[in-house]
C-alpha cells in the first residue's frame, strides 16, 4: 500500500515538470510569427557545417579512391531505366522542403524562404556533380543537374501555386534478389541496397485528395499515390551477354495506391508533429496494383 502511495506521490511530483518540458518544447518547435534572428543564424551555421563536413567526408572516403581527371561531361541518361535520376528529383526536392520548413521556423519570409531555403537540394547535389566532373570514373552530367532542378522546381512550383504541397514526392524500398549477384554495383548489406538496388525503389508522386477537393468531406489524410520502379538491372546499360541471371529481363514498372499523408494527421504535440512531417517522405505500404509491359499484378501491401 504504502509502495503504491510513494508511485502515485512520485507521479503528482513528476507531472508539472513534464508539463512545463513539453510545453517549453512545443514553444520551442512552433515556427516564428517574425524574424528570430538566433533561430536564423544557427540555422546557416548547422546547414553551412553540415554541407562542409558532408562534402568533405564525401570526397575523403568515396572519390579518394578513384583517379582524378581533367573536368569532363558524360551522357548518362540512358542508365538504370532513369532510377538515378528519379533518386536526384528526390533528394533535391526533400532537401528543399526541409530548408525551407526550417527557415520559416525561424520567421524568414516567404521569399526568401524560397530563394535561400528549396535552394538548398539543388546547391548541395551540383557541388557533388562538379566532384563528378573531376573524378576519371565518372563525370558531370547535365541530365543529373536537370533531375536535381526538377526536384526544386516541384516544390517551388507547388508553393508559388498554391502555397502548400498539395503533391509530395515519396519514396519506397523492398530487397531484391539482384543485389546478391552484384553486390558491389547493387549494395552489400540493407543500407546499402537502399542506396544502391535501383531494382528496389520506388518513386511515387502522392496527391493529396483533401487539397484538391476542400469542398468535399474527404479525410485530410488520404493521398492517391503513382509511383515508378524498373527490375531486372544488374549493370547501368543493358546486359547483351548476362552469365549470372540469362533469363533477366529490364522493365520499367509504374504502380497506382492509396497512401496515408502523415503531416496531416492532426495531433496536439509538435514533437510528433514534427516527426509526422519527416517520416511522411516514405510511402506507407498499402493495396497496390502494378502495370508492366508484361501484365498487372495486384499487390496487397506494397512496399
Amino acid at each position: 500500500m504504502i509502495h503504491s502511495a510513494k508511485k502515485y506521490l512520485l507521479f503528482f511530483v513528476l507531472l508539472p515538470l513534464f508539463s512545463f518540458s513539453q510545453s517549453s518544447l512545443d514553444a520551442f518547435l512552433t515556427p516564428s510569427d517574425t524574424l528570430n534572428k538566433p533561430r536564423r543564424n544557427a540555422v546557416v551555421i548547422a546547414e553551412a557545417s553540415l554541407a562542409g563536413i558532408s562534402l568533405i567526408g564525401l570526397h575523403q572516403l568515396w572519390y579518394a579512391d578513384y583517379k582524378q581527371s581533367k573536368f569532363h561531361t558524360i551522357n548518362d541518361n540512358n542508365e538504370w531505366l532513369q532510377m538515378d535520376k528519379m533518386g536526384h528529383v528526390f533528394t533535391s526536392y526533400q532537401m528543399g522542403k526541409h530548408g525551407a520548413q526550417l527557415l520559416n521556423w525561424s520567421g524568414v519570409g516567404k521569399k526568401d524562404q524560397l530563394i535561400y531555403g528549396a535552394t538548398l537540394g539543388f546547391g548541395f547535389l551540383t557541388t557533388v556533380e562538379i566532384f563528378d566532373g573531376y573524378s576519371q570514373e565518372w563525370g558531370f552530367s547535365w541530365g543529373d543537374i536537370l533531375a536535381n532542378a526538377t526536384g526544386t522546381g516541384l516544390y517551388v512550383g507547388q508553393e508559388l501555386l498554391w502555397n502548400e504541397q498539395r503533391i509530395a514526392l515519396k519514396f519506397s524500398f523492398h530487397q531484391t534478389k539482384y543485389a546478391l549477384e552484384r553486390p558491389d554495383k547493387l549494395g552489400n548489406g540493407f543500407l546499402e541496397q537502399v542506396l544502391k538496388d535501383y531494382n528496389g525503389q520506388t518513386y511515387w508522386l502522392s496527391g493529396n485528395l483533401h487539397s484538391f477537393f476542400k469542398e468535399k468531406n474527404i479525410p485530410k489524410w488520404l493521398n492517391i499515390a503513382v509511383g515508378y520502379g524498373a527490375d531486372g538491372m544488374l549493370t547501368g546499360v543493358k546486359d547483351t551477354d548476362n552469365q549470372l541471371l540469362p533469363n533477366l529481363k529490364r522493365q520499367r514498372q509504374f504502380y497506382l495506391s492509396l497512401d496515408v499523408n502523415l503531416s496531416n494527421i492532426e495531433t496536439n504535440s509538435k514533437l510528433l508533429r514534427s516527426v509526422l512531417d519527416i517520416f511522411n517522405m516514405i510511402k506507407v505500404p498499402l493495396p497496390t496494383l502494378e502495370f508492366n509491359k508484361k501484365d498487372c499484378v495486384f499487390h496487397l501491401f506494397y512496399y
